[in-house]
């Protein structure tokens, strides 16, 4: 009888099963229908009129293909932004593991632009690695700022990343000392939570710092400044991902928290303007870092996008007439290269000069106008690995900041969603459900691990060209590859304005 049940209810079953089956193959005959008749009919796309069904297929293969490419058919070398070499580098200085490599290198140490260090013959015995010594930014604000690392976190909003990777950048950069950019979206407790250094950004919109018609309210700026972590203010005039564009957030990233920070309503479309409404000219930036310099008391310099350094020169003539005490306190170059935040293709790639040719123009007209020493040099622009934080601060950068490969630290896999909402490591999104695959406290260790590799084998790099700190190294100890395959010494490249002003500009 047992048996005669058990069989009774297996018929029964497979019969269950076998109805779903065919009401499925129904439905999806039915929904194939529909589609072909649909893509038979519109108008707006001629593949899928001409090839109703079968259209769709490449459409997905399109979108699935860049996945592919990443893990099964580019080599370590080939991809864009970051190769897989670059990004695995990172990965493994993050999680503080062995990244050393066996049988040789991998990378074409004859393809342009590549960077070799020039050794020296007879380094210096015991430790091979050199620490950096504090830099003081702001000499003439009530409250300079000494700062010895050379490697930092670059501007990222929250709201542009989420509240977990916040909070998980600033743990981890206050364990490895070095300071974090806020970004044009004002100030969250997510940055404050880990008790890091803090340059406070102030974007077009002055979110955060703004009065209702977007203007810049000096009480919500002091009230800011009175927290102990935030050391300097930056002006931000543009940003390497979009030139003369101001950013966008998403209304689906706008959320209560988000609006309140930022001084926006809630669930809208947040566009920054393309420039500061009270800054539009030089003469207007020097007032306006006087003013906050002296409101404050921090010290305050502005970021930019270059496109030439005729401005520059005017800001140096100006700087002249009005003393030098007037003087932005540090200037941050951002390359064409940035890319965290989302923009038009067109301006991601086709404007603004990259960092290889800004930071030496901008270290160049400094030493010309005799303003080396008194303004600071941040950059910032794709260097995540020592070799390109090395070159930056041969080139002439005081500091390096990097956004993306703190982003790589995190977890990032550079799916290519940062401005969907859509991130699948939890970094650049709003979605609590994401947001929870990014544990603060593994990937701020991370972060920190990251940090500390980064300048350990920059000051490998140092020690073997025998100088005593990293940011004695010059143009004289880097040499870069040319289209001949045959590397050429920087100072070639870029020649310093004359012998006798750059020894007074780097002291050496």
């Amino acid at each position: 009888m047992e048996s005669t049940g058990f069989s009774h209810w297996l018929v029964v079953l497979v019969e269950t099963f076998a109805l779903l089956f065919v009401m499925l193959l129904v439905m999806a005959m039915l929904v194939l229908i529909v589609v072909w008749v649909v893509d038979r009919n519109q108008t707006h796309n001629s593949v899928l009129r001409n090839y109703p069904v079968v259209g769709h297929f490449r459409y997905w293969f399109l979108h699935l293909g860049e996945f592919f490419r990443q893990y099964l058919y580019s080599s370590d070398r080939e991809e864009l932004p970051f190769n897989r070499a670059q990004r695995m580098w990172v990965y493994r200085a993050a999680k503080n593991t062995e990244n050393t490599n066996s049988f040789g290198s991998t990378r074409d140490l004859r393809g342009e632009g590549v960077p070799f260090f020039v050794n020296a013959a007879f380094p210096s015995l015991g430790d091979h690695h050199v620490q950096p010594k504090p830099v003081r930014l702001g000499p003439y604000a009530r409250e300079p700022y000494d700062h010895a690392s050379f490697f930092n976190i670059s501007a990222m909003s929250f709201g542009a990343l989420s509240a977990p990777a916040v909070r998980a950048l600033s743990i981890g950069a206050a364990k490895a000392g070095i300071w974090m950019d806020t970004g044009e979206g004002g100030l969250a407790p997510y940055h404050l939570e880990g008790g890091c250094d803090i340059i406070f950004e102030i974007g077009t919109a002055k979110y955060g710092v703004r009065t209702p018609d977007g203007k810049l309210d000096d009480q919500k700026l002091l009230a800011i400044c009175a927290h102990k972590q935030v050391k300097m203010i930056s002006i931000k005039l543009g940003q390497g991902a979009k030139p003369g564009m101001g950013g966008l957030l998403p209304a689906i990233k706008v959320t209560p928290e988000i609006a309140e920070i930022r001084g926006i309503p809630v669930g809208q479309d947040s566009q920054s303007p393309n420039r500061h409404l009270d800054i539009a000219n030089v003469s207007q930036l020097m007032d306006s870092i006087q003013h906050i310099r002296l409101l404050t008391g921090k010290p305050t310099g502005f970021k930019a996008v270059f496109g030439d350094m005729t401005w520059i020169e005017e800001l140096c003539d100006e700087v002249d007439k009005r003393g030098i005490e007037s003087a932005p306190d540090f200037i941050i170059v951002d390359g064409s290269e940035g890319g965290t935040g989302a923009a038009p293709q067109t301006l991601m790639e086709g404007v603004g000069l990259p960092l290889h040719e800004a930071l030496p123009a901008l270290v160049n007209t400094l030493i010309e106008k005799g303003m080396r020493e008194r303004i600071k040099v941040i950059c910032s622009g794709k260097c995540i690995t020592a070799y390109d934080v090395a070159w930056a601060l041969s080139m002439g950068a005081d500091f390096v900041n990097s956004a993306r490969g703190f982003m790589l630290a995190l977890g990032c896999i550079q799916s290519l969603q940062c401005s969907r909402n859509t991130c699948p490591t939890g970094i650049t999104t709003q979605n609590p459900r994401l947001q929870r695959g990014l544990v603060v406290t593994d990937k701020s260790e991370r972060v920190a691990h990251y940090a500390k590799n980064v300048m350990h084998e920059v000051g490998i790099i140092a020690h073997s060209c025998g100088v005593d700190d990293p940011r004695e190294l010059d143009r004289t100890h880097c040499r870069v590859v040319g289209d001949d395959g045959i590397s050429v010494p920087l100072i070639k490249l870029f020649p310093y304005p004359s012998s006798a002003q750059r020894k007074v500009s780097t002291g050496l």
